[in-house]
């Protein structure tokens, strides 16, 4: 699980994210001291402890480094979430609270995550009958279209 990172090391971690490139020590410098005043060793040195943590690579170029990160915002945020929500001695009750206190966007971008990875249901293909097959005695009862799973759509549920 990856400790959460510093602020200076988010601030820095931000524009390498942002900018999706292998940055400069110089090119993230400049950025910051658009905020702040911050030494170029300062910077030089949360970019060498991010690459020993590993949250990015460098390659030399010239007398400097490029740096790339290792890997994504979001993917980071997943670790923090999922540390978090491991650590509960209740999870589902530590998710019910979460949920609770997502605004409808953040709701709806969960509804859309879990459509993302929930696997779809595989369409069965009718057989073909040999001889036509005798009526249902009774008539057949559709699935429910509604998704939800029994959650109520209401704010705040």
């Amino acid at each position: 699980m990856p400790r959460p990172l510093g602020e200076l090391e988010d601030a820095v971690m931000t524009r390498v994210w942002q900018w999706n490139r292998p940055v400069t020590v110089r090119e993230v410098l400049e950025d910051l001291q658009q905020e702040r005043s911050i030494a170029y060793t300062t910077v030089m040195t949360v970019m060498d402890n991010l690459h020993q943590k590993g949250w990015v690579r460098r390659e030399a170029e010239g007398r400097a480094y490029r740096y790339t990160a290792v890997s994504t915002r979001a993917a980071y945020s997943a670790a923090l979430m999922n540390e978090a929500w491991s650590t509960s001695d209740n999870p589902a009750a530590a998710l019910v609270a979460f949920f609770g206190m997502m605004s409808a966007e953040q709701r709806e971008a969960l509804r859309d995550a879990v459509r993302i990875v929930q696997p779809a249901e595989p369409a069965a293909a009718p057989a073909a009958p040999a001889e036509p097959a005798p009526a249902p005695a009774e008539p057949a009862v559709p699935a429910a279209a509604d998704d939800s799973g029994g959650r109520s759509e209401e704010p705040g549920r």
